[in-house]
């Protein structure tokens, strides 16, 4: 996976490392989706040198055409080259050799045969009959003999069962109707233990040179100059701030037009989470 959620997922894999993957079958047999991909799967790649969904689907090619978002594409990327010594004898050794090879955070078990034509497989992980993950493997590319893989793509990981995304501690928000928001717009996570800062929490907004990321530091857990302001867990509401509708469980997301801070509302009272000078990583 490249671009797209690359601090969702840097900040992920710093908090719960890349354990994404389930203890189930990597590949089940079961139905394809109800309107599976029909295009050529040997599609041509062009990396371009920017965050934003005409970049992934760009970068990612049969596999980016195979999703069914309902919202826009969020990760992708490809060809993902392998070393002579690592292609597998079957498909789904190649498909086992791209999560091997990229630790991407996404489900590890689940996938099924959309398609194959061409010395090409297309794997789709499917979440009502749709398309959510595409991973096409190829079989002896040149230099590289045996399968493995060559494009991949995902949605954004708010259309993903709530089983896989609270298994790694994705914090899914949902809008005044209930519905999961995109990661994209709004997300959050704890942060790491084996950095100290369990206590500490995380909230993301926007993506590409729109993100900004806000924190909760009430022990002071983080090194000190990263928070553009202390975080104060009892303030009262600004008037100018709006409720965003953003829900996680008991928070309530409210902002201000300049947005230099997050006020969260709380069951207890206000909190005003300050904006980070840059995103914060456990190494």
């Amino acid at each position: 996976m490249r671009r797209g959620l690359a601090l969702v997922t840097a900040a992920l894999v710093a908090a719960v490392g890349c354990g994404a993957g389930e203890k189930a079958d990597l590949v089940v047999k079961g139905s394809p989706p109800a309107t599976p991909y029909t295009g050529p799967l040997g599609i041509a790649t062009t990396t371009l040198d920017a965050d934003t969904p005409q970049a992934l689907l760009a970068e990612s090619g049969a596999a980016g055409r195979a999703l069914e978002c309902d919202g826009e594409i969020a990760g992708g990327g490809g060809p993902d080259g392998w070393s002579a010594d690592d292609g597998g004898d079957t498909p789904e050794d190649g498909l086992r050799l791209f999560f091997d090879m990229l630790q991407p955070l996404l489900p590890h078990s689940g996938y099924r045969v959309e398609r194959a034509a061409g010395g090409r497989v297309l794997y789709s992980y499917d979440v009502a009959g749709r398309t959510k993950v595409a991973v096409v493997v190829a079989q002896d590319q040149k230099g590289r003999p045996g399968w493995g893989p060559e494009t991949n793509a995902s949605c954004d990981p708010a259309e993903l069962p709530a089983s896989f995304t609270d298994s790694i501690g994705l914090e899914i928000w949902t809008d005044r109707d209930g519905h999961r928001v995109p990661t994209t717009t709004v997300t959050s996570h704890a942060g790491a233990e084996h950095c100290g800062w369990e206590k500490a929490h995380f909230l993301g907004t926007g993506r590409g040179d729109d993100y900004r990321q806000y924190v909760r530091d009430p022990d002071g857990v983080l090194e000190p100059g990263l928070l553009t302001a202390p975080y104060d867990d009892d303030v009262r509401m600004p008037a100018d701030a709006h409720d965003t509708g953003y829900r996680y469980g008991d928070w309530r997301l409210w902002l201000t037009e300049d947005r230099t801070t997050a006020y969260v509302r709380t069951p207890d009272g206000v909190e005003a989470w300050p904006l980070a000078k840059k995103a914060a990583a456990c190494k």
